[in-house]
């Protein structure tokens, strides 16, 4: 039977963000879908704001309905707590799971973040300042991407609130249920989802393999899109 890669995209991102990977594994015997989520890509918004439950279902029906015999899953980030989820709930038959800085362990707020929420709020204010406004546009942009919190400026008001709701949500208790082979791929230089997760995620999981990558950072799914190609490939 010919196996299925079916690859989940991080928060703000779609189908799009496997490009190198899909150029990694062109010339092996696999299938891969990657579909946008809801509210990502080309895929609509959902109607109300979603949890991880609710992702989780989403991407549950999305597979039935692919028929899939053998399930290699992979998720990047906020896909990565998607395929927690999925991997837990025993729902559908899922061969191998491949996890690429996965989201879904919750920290306390960092002080960093908790003054660049402040900054960010209270900057709308100072941008408005007669003789200030012209800088609006740039100061604004700069002022999003110093803080990190681009990604919920940019959000509508549903999806901004979809993602208090997931980032919310802790996912450590789930790690320990997860009773299938788990490759987990993790720059140690991320600093979206910290390495210490990646520690975490290998001490709690079970049957995880930890690959570790030296001055990569977030985008490990796409700068080491050939050693994680290499260790897909070691399982068809």
């Amino acid at each position: 039977m010919r196996p299925t890669l079916v690859c989940l995209h991080g928060w703000g991102g779609s189908k799009e963000s496997f490009t190198q990977l899909r150029e990694a594994l062109k010339n092996d015997d696999l299938i891969i879908l990657t579909p946008d989520l809801p509210g990502f890509g080309e895929e609509k918004e959902p109607t109300k704001p979603w949890t991880v439950g609710d992702y989780a279902t989403w991407v549950e029906h999305y597979l039935k309905d692919q028929k899939i015999e053998r399930l290699f899953l992979l998720g990047h980030s906020h896909g990565g707590r998607i395929a927690i989820e999925l991997a837990c709930r025993h729902s559908v038959p899922i061969e191998h799971l491949f996890l690429c800085a996965a989201a879904g362990i919750k920290h306390a707020r960092h002080i960093k973040r908790a003054v660049g929420l402040t900054l960010a709020k209270s900057g709308k204010f100072f941008l408005s300042i007669p003789g200030l406004q012209t800088l609006q546009p740039i100061g604004k942009k700069l002022l999003y991407k110093l803080v990190r919190v681009h990604d919920y400026e940019k959000a509508s008001p549903l999806m901004r609130q979809t993602l208090i709701n997931v980032t919310q949500e802790d996912l450590r208790p789930l790690l320990a249920h997860i009773d299938i082979p788990t490759d987990l791929f993790w720059g140690k230089q991320d600093g979206m989802t910290p390495f210490s997760d990646a520690l975490i995620m290998e001490k709690e999981i079970p049957r995880a393999v930890l690959h570790a990558f030296d001055n990569v950072r977030h985008g490990v799914h796409r700068d080491k899109a050939d050693a994680i190609a290499t260790t897909i490939r070691s399982f068809l």
